[in-house]
Parts: C-alpha cells; sequence; structure tokens
C-alpha cells in the first residue's frame, strides 16, 4: 500500500523514466502488484512448508544441546 501512495506521489518522476506506459497506467500496476504479491507468497511458504516437517520436540532438543 506504501508503495503505491508513493508511486501515486512521484508519477512526475516516473513519467520521465517510462516509455510508452503513462505513470498511472492500471494495467501495469496491476501486473507489478500481482507478479510482487506471488514472489512474497512463493518466497514465504517455501521455508514455512519447510520448517513444518521438522518434529518441534526434535528441534528444541537439538538446540539446547548445542
Amino acid at each position: 500500500m506504501l508503495g503505491l501512495l508513493s508511486a501515486a506521489a512521484l508519477s512526475r518522476l516516473l513519467r520521465g523514466l517510462l516509455f510508452g506506459v503513462s505513470a498511472a497506467d492500471g494495467l501495469t500496476i496491476t501486473v507489478v502488484f500481482t507478479v510482487m504479491t506471488s514472489v512474497v507468497i512463493i518466497a514465504t511458504y517455501l521455508p514455512a512448508a519447510r520448517a513444518s516437517r521438522i518434529d518441534p520436540m526434535l528441534a528444541l532438543r537439538e538446540d539446547v544441546a548445542s
């Protein structure tokens, strides 16, 4: 949400950097939002799925032993 508000506030700067796309192009903002959300979900799901396969008691015993 903060990024979306920042992008809207800096639209004048963005107009100079974008070629053939307006700074407030809804499709571009939607695609970027979707891609970034997908990356975040994948980046958080993979470690969480791996960690959920570990027996909590085994992990606690190994942590105390170290």
